[in-house]
């Protein structure tokens, strides 16, 4: 039995699930901030109801995400070996920074959040999420750092067959981060407006008695999807120039493995933008409202985004083989010295707990999805916790 094919698919499956975790975080934190901006200026109770309802949404997803990146890191222990023993100098520096200083933070900005419901002034409890935004991009920003270093390895050199860092600021100055994070953000913005189109559009078909509240949250999420399909569509075909300059065989014809996957992807990035343009100009009208075909269409295209970016991933991945850091290191020299079986064993027990967290998350957000928003005579200090507490 090979290792290295069970190795490989073993970081392919936990990395993606961990990515459509991450993805639908960044996209709902970013909707959640604005809609508490417009809540906090206008002074409407129904936009603080909207940040609630989305906000705990939000947040079941943020924690079962957490779960899903600690088994993640374990496999660079178990699995990859060569990989920490080679350039764990380098790679391993924006990790740190990651947990850290983003993660760390995130979390502490988040509970203040939770808990701050109508106990913290109004304008320090929006600065808050704010925060938490903030600290979500700037952990999104040095997982990309340093994914873009195994796909463009600079700022280093190699002392006795192992890469040592010398310039941190060729790492975010790298080519393959600079063109690759907008294109990461943007999908997420797509992914998070995406999924408030889809929930509000289930609570439509079945006769919804909050018309104005997903109306509302209709045209944000619609409006985001608009915004977040286009800036994709535009950052992902910039990314094409670039790749010449430090992986010229990616997308070649002669790299068939990245043929299918990406243009797959290029045109669900596409159906995304249409979908996103027809629905602005129904909702303008109030015509998606009139056609039960269309809210259903709506409801299930929540998964879209998501497969697009699965796609996105693999192309991302598979286009750098068979080197896992690009030039320096192959992907078969960086498999731990181990027994097939026993990485198939923790493959096989990787892939059975990020299945039942995918259907805790699932289960949880379903639930407190179709339940819908609180009702109004309910106070904003107890709403968040409580209702987390209960689900």
């Amino acid at each position: 039995m090979d290792a290295l094919p069970i190795a490989r698919l073993q970081f392919a499956t936990t990395t993606s699930f961990h990515f459509l975790f991450v993805l639908l975080t960044l996209g709902l934190v970013t909707l959640v901030a604005l809609m508490q901006t417009w809540a906090s200026i206008s002074g409407k109770p129904g936009l603080l109801r909207m940040t609630r309802f989305w906000g705990k949404l939000y947040v079941i997803n943020y924690a079962l995400g957490i779960a899903t990146g600690i088994v993640m890191e374990f496999q660079f222990g178990l699995t990859w070996t060569g990989l920490s023993r080679i350039a764990g100098d380098v790679f391993g520096a924006p990790l740190a920074i990651e947990t850290l200083v983003a993660f760390f933070a995130e979390s502490t900005f988040l509970g203040l959040w939770i808990f701050g419901w109508g106990r913290l002034p109004k304008w320090l409890h929006l600065t808050l999420i704010w925060l938490v935004t903030l600290t979500a991009y700037a952990s999104a920003l040095f997982i990309m750092v340093a994914n873009s270093f195994l796909q463009n390895p600079v700022g280093t050199r190699t002392e006795n067959g192992v890469l040592r860092l010398t310039d941190f600021g060729a790492l975010l100055a790298n080519p393959a981060l600079t063109a690759s994070l907008p294109h990461v953000l943007s999908a997420a913005l797509l992914t998070g407006g995406f999924f408030v189109v889809g929930v509000s559009a289930y609570h439509f078909r079945k006769r919804t008695t909050e018309i104005e509240f997903f109306r509302r949250s209709m045209r944000i999420g619609m409006v985001a999807s608009f915004l977040g399909s286009l800036l994709t569509i535009g950052a992902g075909f910039g990314q094409f120039p670039g790749l010449k300059s430090y992986q010229p065989d990616k997308l070649t014809s002669s790299n068939a493995a990245v043929d299918v996957p990406l243009g797959f992807m290029i045109d669900l990035g596409f159906i995304a933008f249409l979908c996103s343009s027809l629905g602005l100009v129904l909702l303008y009208r109030d015509w998606f409202a009139k056609s039960r075909i269309v809210l259903r269409l709506m409801t299930h295209g929540i998964m879209l985004p998501f497969i697009a970016a699965i796609l996105g991933w693999l192309v991302r991945e598979i286009g750098r083989q068979p080197w896992l850091v690009y030039g320096k290191l192959r992907t078969a020299d960086a498999v731990a010295g181990i027994p097939a079986g026993q990485i198939l064993f923790s493959f096989i027990a990787f892939t059975l707990l990020f299945a039942v967290l995918a259907i805790a998350d699932w289960v949880l957000m379903s639930r407190v999805a179709r339940r819908g928003p609180e009702r109004e005579e309910e106070t904003p200090a107890a709403s968040l916790p409580t209702v987390l507490s209960g689900v």
